[in-house]
Order: structure tokens, then C-alpha cells, then sequence
């Protein structure tokens, strides 16, 4: 996924020193291969367990992607009966993808922006 999809992404979208790559602590995420593949896509900006910046595992203060929307996706996927292969719950997902409000995606940005905040008065506390 990271060579096939996310590299040629990133290259479609321009980097900047402000942009991050954060992961969560999943083994998958942390495996040596995994790291160095990350690395190589976004040097020095790294947010994970082993990362360049370490970050607390599942840690959901900032990360409003995995706080909301992807428990958000799930409910709408399976909202009918579960998908019997692999390909059917691949169409699910990207076509659940599509239909995202943009509203929604605003929404959540906002959040994000508030969570920010939030820590930064707080300085890190809860």
C-alpha cells in the first residue's frame, strides 16, 4: 500500500515542512519495513511509536480520522448485510468513501483545530 498507493499520492499533492506522517502503534505500522518505507516517503516527519516524533499508542486527542471517521465508515459499510469477499467490501468502502459529505470532512478539520487548541491551553494536559 505505501509503495503502490500513498507514494504516488504524495507525489500528486505537494509536501511541505509542515506536513506529517503520523502512525498509530499497529504492528503492521511499526515493522522495520514499514518504518523504512515511511521514512523514505516523508523524511524526519514521522509521528509513531518508533517514529521520528514519538507519539502515545492510540492516542485519539488529535487524530480526529481515527476518533471519528473511520468508526463512522464502518457503520455505514455494514449497514446492510456483511460483504461475503474481500473485492465486496472494497467497493463498499470506496463507494462509503464517496459519499462522505464534504460538510462532514469540514466538520472534523474544524476539530482538529479545536483539539489543537485545546492542548496547546492546556499545555498537554487533559
Amino acid at each position: 500500500m505505501l509503495e503502490n498507493f500513498l507514494g504516488p499520492e504524495l507525489a500528486r499533492h505537494p509536501v511541505t515542512e509542515e506536513t506529517f506522517f503520523q502512525l498509530d502503534a499497529a504492528t503492521s505500522h511499526t515493522a522495520r519495513d514499514s518504518m523504512a518505507a515511511v521514512r523514505n516517503l516523508s523524511p524526519n516527519h514521522v509521528i509513531s511509536r518508533y517514529g521520528d516524533i514519538t507519539w502515545p499508542a492510540r492516542s485519539p486527542d488529535l487524530s480526529a480520522y481515527d476518533f471519528f471517521l473511520w468508526g463512522y465508515l464502518k457503520s455505514q459499510v455494514f449497514k446492510v448485510p456483511a460483504p461475503h469477499t474481500v473485492q465486496e467490501l472494497k467497493h463498499r468502502i470506496q463507494q462509503e468513501v464517496k459519499r462522505i459529505p464534504m460538510e462532514m470532512l469540514q466538520r472534523i478539520k474544524g476539530d482538529v483545530r479545536k483539539r489543537l487548541t485545546e492542548c496547546l491551553e492546556r499545555n498537554g494536559g487533559h
